[in-house]
Formats: C-alpha cells, sequence, structure tokens
C-alpha cells in the first residue's frame, strides 16, 4: 500500500505514484510509503519500506539511459576508490539492473533508486562553523580525486557549468532590477574577456559541479559539532575545471556567513589540503565565485519567468546578490593573496635596498610616534566624529618642538566614517586599519624618491578620499619583477610638471606636502604605502585603510614602510591588544569567578554613545550596557569630570557647593519629603547603608525581600539578594532574611487583572509568619522593576498594596532604583513612580555617573536622623567632588537633550518589533517592559511555558559575533536582557530587530 503525501495532490501525481509504486514492487521487492522530495529536474521520492528509506529518482520524459550512466558510474567509482566520502550507493534491480522503466502518460521514464543518507540540509542546519566549511572542502577534494578516472560525461552541458557560464549573455533583460542587471553585465563581461581564457590551461577532471547547501548534508552527533554527512544530486555532474569544484562550494557558503571572506578561506583550504591547487587556480576561486553569483541570479530570473511564484527558483537569491556586490569590485591580487595564507602559503617578503634615500629631510629615528586610533574623534551625532582641530592640537601637543612625527602603520582608526570606507549601518563592516605610514612635517616640505622609479599614476586635485595631490612610482627588482610606493596629501600644485612613466631617481625630490586644505582638514603630512605588487595589477588608487577582518592579505600586499624609511622593520607599526594574551593575563592574575560576558571574550577599547569598539576598529552596537546612561563618552560629562579633576578632588569632610548642588538638582526630581541624601561609590555600597538605615530607624533586623533579587556584592548586600546566596558556594540564607515570591505574570502562578494583588497577598503572608514568630521587621526591599529576575514590570496594584503592609507591620519601605532611575522607562524618572507609592528610602546607583561611580541613598529627615543618632557615616570616593561633578554633568545632559523621550519612542519601536517577531518565532514566549528596560523571554514550549535557557545563550552568542551586544537574564537564565544607553535610536532599533530575527531563524535559537 502506498501513502501519497504531495505538494501536488492532482490526480496525474497520483498517478504517477501509483505507476511507480507497482515498478518498485515488482522491479526490487520494496513497497512502502512514497514522499515527494523537492527537485529542479527530476521527480524526487522518498521510499519507507521494511524499516529503510531509499531516494527514487524518475528522470525527465526525454532522458536516456545514456543520461543516466556518468551518475551511476560516479557513484560507483566513489564507493570503489573513496568509500569515506559519504554519497548514495546505488540498489539495483532484482535482475542485477541499475535502472528501471516506468510507464506514464508522457511515455516511459527511467527510474533509479539509492540508500539513502541521514542528516540535515546544510541550509537548513544553521551556520556552519569553520571546521565543517574545511571538511566539506577536504571531502570535495576526495571525491574530485576519485573521479579524475571517468571518462567526460557524454551529456550536453549547461550554463551550471562555469566553463560555459558566457551563455547568460543570452539572457541579461530578463534580470530585474536594473542595478543588479548591471552587476550581472558586468560579471558577465569580464568572464568573456579575461576569465575564460584564463581557464583554458587549467586542470580538468569530473567533478559534482553543485555543491551547494541543499545538495550538502550534516549531522551533528549528541553534544558534538556538525560532520559532513551526504554529498547528494549528482545530476549536474560535469567535466570542468578543478577549481570549480571548490568555487561553487565556497559560494554558498560564503552566502549563508557572517563574515563571507572566511567562509572561502575555510572551504579553499579544506580543498587544498587534500588535493593541492596552484597558485593559478587559487587566483581564479573569487572571479568564479562571482561568475556562480552571475550564474544563479540570470538562472532565477528565466526560471521565475517560466515558473512565476515558485519559491524553489529564488531560493538562494538574496544571498547570491549580497555576495555579488561584495566580490565583484575586489582586487584580483588581493584575492589571491588572502587565499595563499588560507592555504599556507605566506608570500615572500618584499625585498628593499639597504640603502634609500630619505623621503623627508628629517631624521627619522628620533621622531616621536602618535596615536591616532582614537585620539582624533570626539563623540557627536555620528558614532565617533574626526575633529580636525581637535587632531591638530594634539599632533602638534606630541610633537613639540620635532620637525616631524610619525603617524604608525596598521593602526586602528575608526574616524574613518564616510561612505567610502563602509556601510553606515551599525553593525557593518568597515575599513579602519591604516596601510601607510604617515610623517607629519611642515606644508612645503620636499618629498623625495627612496628608490629610483617611474610615475605611474598621478593625480593634481583633491579626491573622495581626500589623499589631495598623490603619486604612485613604480620600481623594478633586478630579476625584472616590479612593486610600487604610494605618495598621499601632496601639494597639486608641485606635482604639475610630473607626466605618467617620468623616471625618477633615486633622492629626487618630485613633490612637496601640501597644506589642510588638500589633507581633509589633518595637518600636513605624508602618507606613504608600499605596494608588494605591480602597480599595474592593482587599484589606480590602492586603499589605504583596511577592514581588520581583511587585514592579513593586505597588510602582505602592503608591507611595512618602515625599512624604506630608514627605520627597523615593526619600529612604527601600531600593535594592538591580543585578546587571547589578556585573557590569558586575566587568568594568571584574577580569581575564575571573575567572569566574562561571553564564550569568546570582548576586549573593547573606546564606547561613543551606544557603540563600542574593539582593538583593531570593529564597532559593536552596544543593547546591553546601561551604565553609560546618557552614552559611552558623552563629551560633556568628560569634560566635566576633567575640569573638575584638574582642580579639586576629595571627599564630604569639606565643604564644597558641588555636593549640594547636586543634591538640591536631584530633590527637584523626586516626590516631596525624599530630601536628605547619602552618597556612596556604588549601588552595592548603597544598598548596604539602606539596610543599616532600616535597622537603626525601627530598632529591628528582620527583613522581607523579593524573590531572585539582586541588590550588590558586598556581605549586606549579598544576604538580602536571593540570586547570590542560592549560587553554588555563596553564603546560606541568613535567618533575618525571608523570601517573598517574585511576582512574575509570565511565568509565576498568579496572572491576569489580579495578579498583582494576589501576589501582595502572598508577600503579607510571608510578613505575617514572620511578626508571629515574635521577630521584628525592618523592612522590605526590593528593585522597581526587578532585571535579574527577568526584565520584569511589577503588576498593578502590587507595590501599594505591599507598601502599605509593611509600614502596617512598622517596616521601612526601599525601593532598589539602581537600574531602571532616571528616565530609563520613557515616562517616570524613577522606577516606583509608575506605582504611585513613595519608598521611605531609595536607592540609586549605575546610571548616576554615566560611568564615574556613583552612588546614592535618599531618604526622609526623620529617617536620617535616627541614623545620625548612630555611628558617624563616611564613604571614602561617594560625594566627592569629581563624583558631584559627573552626577551633575548626566542631569544636565538630561535636561538638554530629549533622551526621556527617545527612550520612550524607541522602547515603543522595539515592543511592537518584538512582538511582531513573537507572531513568527515561537521560540519567544513573552515580550516586557517599556522603554529601554525590555525582556525576551524565550521558551522551548509555548504553551507550558518551558524556559529555554540554551537557546538564549545561543541567540546572545550569536549575536556578539553579529557586533549585537545583549545579556541574558532571569530565574532560568532564559530571558534576553535589552538595556541600552539612552542614546539607543531607530536605526539602532532595527539592526537589533534585524540581527535578533536572523539569529532566531537558526536552528539551535528554537528552544
Amino acid at each position: 500500500m502506498v501513502d501519497v503525501h504531495a505538494v501536488n495532490q492532482s490526480v496525474d501525481f497520483a498517478g504517477l505514484c501509483a505507476a511507480v509504486a507497482a515498478v518498485l514492487a515488482r522491479d526490487y521487492a520494496r513497497s512502502g510509503t512514497l514522499t515527494p522530495l523537492v527537485g529542479d529536474v527530476d521527480d524526487n521520492l522518498r521510499l519507507e519500506a521494511d524499516g529503510c528509506r531509499f531516494v527514487v529518482k524518475l528522470l525527465p520524459p526525454t532522458a536516456t539511459a545514456a543520461t543516466l550512466a556518468p551518475v551511476l558510474a560516479a557513484l560507483q567509482v566513489v564507493a570503489e576508490q573513496a568509500p569515506p566520502v559519504p554519497v548514495p550507493r546505488l540498489v539495483r534491480t532484482l535482475a542485477g539492473a541499475d535502472h528501471a522503466v516506468v510507464p506514464t502518460a508522457a511515455g516511459p521514464r527511467l527510474l533509479w533508486m539509492s540508500t539513502w543518507l541521514d542528516g540535515d540540509l546544510l541550509a537548513h542546519a544553521g551556520p556552519a562553523p569553520a571546521a565543517l566549511r574545511r571538511e566539506l572542502g577536504a571531502t570535495l577534494a576526495q571525491l574530485d580525486r576519485a573521479l579524475t578516472t571517468l571518462p567526460p560525461p557524454p551529456v550536453p552541458t549547461t550554463w551550471w557549468d562555469l566553463q560555459h557560464a558566457a551563455r547568460i549573455g543570452e539572457h541579461l533583460q530578463a534580470i530585474e532590477p536594473p542595478a543588479l542587471r548591471e552587476q550581472v553585465r558586468r560579471a558577465h563581461h569580464h568572464f568573456v574577456t579575461t576569465l575564460a581564457a584564463r581557464l583554458a590551461p587549467l586542470r580538468r577532471g569530473v567533478i559534482h559541479g553543485d555543491a551547494n547547501d541543499h545538495n550538502v548534508l550534516v549531522r551533528r552527533e549528541a553534544g558534538g559539532a556538525p560532520r559532513i554527512a551526504g554529498l547528494i544530486d549528482f545530476g549536474d555532474l560535469c567535466h570542468s575545471v578543478l577549481v570549480g569544484e571548490v568555487a561553487i562550494a565556497a559560494t554558498y557558503l560564503a552566502m549563508a556567513a557572517d563574515d563571507p571572506l572566511q567562509a572561502i578561506d575555510d572551504v579553499v583550504a579544506g580543498y587544498d589540503d587534500v588535493l593541492p591547487l596552484t597558485d593559478a587556480e587559487l587566483a581564479l576561486v573569487v572571479p568564479l565565485i562571482v561568475t556562480r553569483c552571475a550564474v544563479s541570479i540570470t538562472n532565477a530570473a528565466v526560471q521565475q519567468r517560466r515558473r512565476p511564484g515558485d519559491a524553489y527558483t529564488q531560493v538562494s537569491q538574496q544571498g547570491a546578490r549580497r555576495l555579488l556586490a561584495l566580490l565583484l569590485d575586489r582586487c584580483p591580487v588581493l584575492a589571491r593573496r588572502r587565499l595563499q595564507l588560507a592555504c599556507g602559503r605566506p608570500s615572500a617578503a618584499l625585498p628593499l635596498p639597504t640603502n634609500v634615500a630619505a623621503t623627508l629631510p628629517f631624521d627619522l629615528t628620533t621622531a616621536p610616534q602618535l596615536d591616532l586610533g582614537f585620539a582624533a574623534t570626539t563623540a557627536g551625532d555620528d558614532p565617533l566624529t574626526f575633529d580636525a582641530d581637535l587632531a591638530a592640537a594634539r599632533i602638534a601637543g606630541t610633537i613639540g618642538t620635532a620637525p616631524v612625527a610619525i603617524g604608525r602603520y596598521l593602526e586602528p582608526r575608526p574616524l574613518y566614517t564616510g561612505p567610502a570606507f563602509g556601510d553606515d549601518a551599525p553593525t557593518a563592516r568597515r575599513r579602519t586599519v591604516h596601510l601607510g605610514v604617515d610623517l607629519f612635517a611642515p606644508a612645503g616640505t620636499p618629498v623625495a624618491a627612496a628608490i629610483a622609479g617611474a610615475v605611474h599614476h598621478v593625480t593634481t586635485c583633491a579626491d573622495p578620499l581626500d589623499y589631495g595631490g598623490l603619486v604612485v612610482l613604480r620600481h623594478q627588482r633586478p630579476d625584472g619583477t616590479t612593486f610600487g610606493s604610494l605618495y598621499g596629501h601632496l601639494d597639486p600644485a608641485s606635482l604639475a610638471t610630473l607626466r605618467v612613466g617620468q623616471p625618477i631617481a633615486a633622492g629626487e625630490r618630485f613633490a612637496q606636502l601640501g597644506d589642510r586644505a588638500v589633507n581633509g582638514g589633518w595637518p600636513p603630512h605624508l602618507h606613504l604605502q608600499l605596494l608588494a605588487h605591480d602597480p599595474l595589477e592593482l587599484p589606480a588608487v590602492p586603499p589605504g585603510v583596511a577592514d581588520p577582518d581583511d587585514l592579513p592579505a593586505h597588510a602582505a600586499l602592503y608591507p611595512d614602510p618602515a625599512p624604506w624609511l630608514g627605520l627597523a622593520a615593526g619600529s612604527v607599526t601600531h600593535r594592538p591588544a591580543d585578546p587571547a594574551l589578556l585573557r590569558a593575563r586575566r587568568e594568571q592574575h584574577f580569581a575564575g569567578n571573575l567572569r566574562t560576558s561571553y564564550r569568546e571574550p570582548l576586549a573593547l577599547v573606546r564606547g561613543s554613545r551606544h557603540f563600542l569598539f574593539d582593538p583593531q576598529g570593529r564597532r559593536f552596537l552596544d543593547a546591553y550596557n546601561n551604565v553609560p546612561h546618557v552614552g559611552h563618552g558623552h563629551p560633556h560629562v568628560v569634560r566635566r569630570v576633567y575640569e573638575q579633576s584638574t582642580l579639586l578632588a576629595t571627599n564630604t569632610r569639606y565643604l564644597h557647593d558641588g555636593m549640594a548642588r547636586y543634591a538640591e538638582r536631584l530633590a527637584g526630581l523626586l516626590p516631596t519629603g525624599l530630601d536628605v541624601f547619602f552618597f556612596t561609590a556604588s549601588g552595592s555600597e548603597a544598598n548596604e547603608l539602606a539596610l543599616r538605615l532600616a535597622r537603626q530607624h525601627t530598632g529591628a533586623e528582620h527583613f522581607v525581600v523579593m524573590d531572585h533579587g539582586y541588590h550588590g556584592h558586598t556581605t549586606g548586600a549579598m544576604a538580602v539578594s536571593p540570586y547570590k546566596f542560592r549560587q553554588r558556594g555563596a553564603p546560606p540564607q541568613p535567618d533575618w532574611v525571608h523570601v517573598a515570591p517574585l511576582p512574575d505574570v509570565y511565568r509565576g502562578p498568579h496572572r491576569g487583572a489580579d495578579a498583582g494583588c494576589r501576589y501582595a497577598a502572598d508577600t503579607a503572608r510571608v510578613i505575617d509568619a514572620l511578626l508571629a514568630n515574635g521577630r521584628h521587621l525592618a523592612g522590605y526591599l526590593c528593585e522597581c522593576l526587578p532585571s535579574v529576575g527577568g526584565q520584569l514590570e511589577l503588576p498593578d496594584g502590587f507595590l501599594a498594596s505591599v507598601y502599605a503592609t509593611v509600614r502596617a507591620a512598622g517596616g521601612l519601605c526601599i525601593a532598589d532604583d539602581v537600574q531602571t532611575a532616571l528616565w530609563r522607562t520613557g515616562e517616570h524618572a524613577f522606577g516606583f513612580q509608575r506605582h504611585a507609592v513613595v519608598p521611605d528610602v531609595l536607592v540609586l546607583g549605575k546610571p548616576l555617573g554615566n560611568g564615574f561611580p556613583l552612588g546614592a541613598v535618599v531618604t526622609t529627615r526623620a529617617i536620617a536622623d535616627s541614623f545620625a543618632d548612630g555611628p558617624e557615616f563616611f564613604s571614602t570616593f561617594g560625594g566627592s567632588t569629581v563624583a558631584m561633578a559627573a552626577g551633575l554633568a548626566v542631569l544636565d545632559v538630561l535636561a538638554a537633550e530629549p533622551l526621556a523621550a527617545n527612550a520612550r519612542r524607541t522602547g515603543d519601536l522595539l515592543l511592537a518589533g518584538l512582538r511582531e517577531l513573537q507572531q513568527r518565532h515561537a521560540t519567544i514566549g513573552d515580550v516586557r517592559g517599556r522603554g529601554l528596560f525590555l525582556g525576551v523571554d524565550l521558551v522551548s514550549d509555548r504553551d507550558r511555558r518551558t524556559p529555554a535557557g540554551r537557546a538564549a545563550a545561543y541567540v546572545k552568542e550569536r549575536l556578539r559575533q553579529r557586533r549585537v551586544l545583549i545579556g541574558t537574564d532571569g530565574p532560568h537564565d532564559n530571558v534576553l536582557k535589552i538595556r541600552p544607553p539612552m542614546t539607543f535610536d531607530g536605526a539602532a532599533a532595527a539592526t537589533l530587530l534585524d540581527e535578533l530575527d536572523r539569529v532566531l531563524r537558526e536552528p539551535d535559537a528554537c528552544g
């Protein structure tokens, strides 16, 4: 009996399945369930029979035994010569034939059957790690090595065989939109005019020809890394260039990769490990990938016209378009260099003469070196804003009386913010690493050639990259090979007589430095860059900076210019902090429970607004750090802290106006009665002090706290933090601490409109039990919006009812607003205000100083007077003059900039976007919060609300890899925590939502 579960439940398809079933029973003695599989040309079916699975393939009516023979021969030779390669095995008929014939209304059709390979399609398995990509390359190399024994298939070739990609020119008009058509036209033109001829002398053999991510199976063993489980669909088998095999596979891995260039490296290196590629073949990998993208886009356009609405024709188009745009203009020499490095073939060092003429008329051996990585930038409306005047002042301050100063080679400079350096999206990859040496000297300083050469290129007008006047010289070694040198930021007038081809002698002065007008506002300087290749094969104006993820190849192509200047190699090279070394030093000097946020720790060197930068200038979107409340490195806060530090840095034992002014400013934001202040250095210290205030005022000892609350790391704060004292190795819960339920209306026992009252009743029962045992209540402590508890909002009615119960029992109400003060919710200055209550003691911390250590306790005069009857209170750093300057500056910014409105507006955008994602991703169980304090509760079963902690950890790590930073929290660590700086805007929100959507589509994020 055959069950037919077809996408197309037509009578014709049912009849076809019946005919197939009859042939299977007759010729193979197999019967069972047939299920359709996706296919482009063949009709493919899965047969489940006798506890086994098979693939049944029906060829088109026009196919013959000669059409099928090459595929079967390939499977046979692999089984014999490369048995570890996981390909299907042919299942023969009872008579030993390799195929059968199925009678259909359209005529007889050939049928053949193979074994089933278990595994998931690579396209559905999530991001392919580097090891899997290398394994795929190696597997294809083993396959191709076995297939070389086969003769060319006697079947017509198609445009899927990259040798025949010229055919796409016949279909260009089918491609829309016009901009995409133009990209494909350019790829086609390069293939026809250049690439086809370069393929002619390369090695050939029979190849699979279509190792795309829908033809590769992967399998993940329990808890292990994914491995290649199968190569399927040999329908595009062809006799072609071997390098085409690896280029095709690399195309599809790159389409889906976070770093497409790295994905290409991995596939090619894996192939090269087994079947070494020649330099000529390596040089054509990227051009062939471009060609494959063009072929794919063209074929999809043609098929879409023939089969409109067929999603299969568009399955890889988004990735193909993105990859084509990335690689179309990639320098071929650079592409080859990168792949040579990936395959373990470092390029030879550029030999230089031992005696070189002085490029500038100064002694460079004593010249000071400048720090231009972040020093010439200020935080502004953009993530980083280049400040030419600031750069000039800092350079002048460094130079002093020296005639010349040096800007370093390979220095990261995120100040390059123009569109020429990369996409302006918040997490976009950008070119930031300096590929030359800058020599700062007075305008008009003459520039000479270090060795003899000839003018290759000359520009006498300022170009879009602010090179000003520019000259590229071409030099020839004694062996006839050539290389170049580039001189930028020259005075255009000094180049008026230069001509291409003009010889320049060693030591000859051929230009002079331009002024700030031709330097993009920078002080006069020379940008000197070496070209370790013939300039004829490089861009006319080579890039002066590189993407840090593409740096090794750039550094090989544009090497260290120090020897060219008579300096020791490496002496002017910037060496960023090595994260691995930083991690090792951290482990050496600190305890193991001083943890980092990610499995791959993130090293950071600069922040600006809601962005963070690593040592190489990579930019990360910060959706997590709420301490820099008004934005990382806010210039007003920085300036006020600096100015006060230069005047006076002392403590509260002395009178100072700043302390009173800050208290008055804060009091103006608070309800009447909360007007006595104690300043501390942290929220932990502030919570510790709050406990003392309550005990001193009430004469009682016991506290009630909210389950899973967190209030700091000091001994007293940990004692009232269930999140801490329930962890392994922590001091046990003290007998004076009593835990009330966490009012979680999503996962807890109480839900609905009256949940707040019911949770309040639970808390009241805890207080009643405490009193019934003859104990006295000092206070109730909870966060205004529980953060570690899962980014919760307290339900309506809860806090007012609990506060009334606490006060009736003689205790104080303590509000921990360390996380959510100063308009984080977008609606109220403080978290408790939404509930129309006023605490007796308010604890503040994180946002107050924007990164400067500052906490506060605010209370009433009566409670403060009770506390004054006890020992003196003093905090060494609490209330210092510099801390007060930081606090006042933060309030200045909040008054001057619409950050509260931004928090409300951006928070609404995020909530709407997250709830839309919730409709599309079953992993999202709940979305909650307000303003820029949001939580996304992930579940593995939405009906049971089963926490998905592993999925949350995966999402956090994958977003970090995608350059978006969030955290996780909650009792089950399954809540995505979103609490960025208050500058987080609409563009940042859109990026966060897009990246989260992308990651949630990956299998490991599905709870």
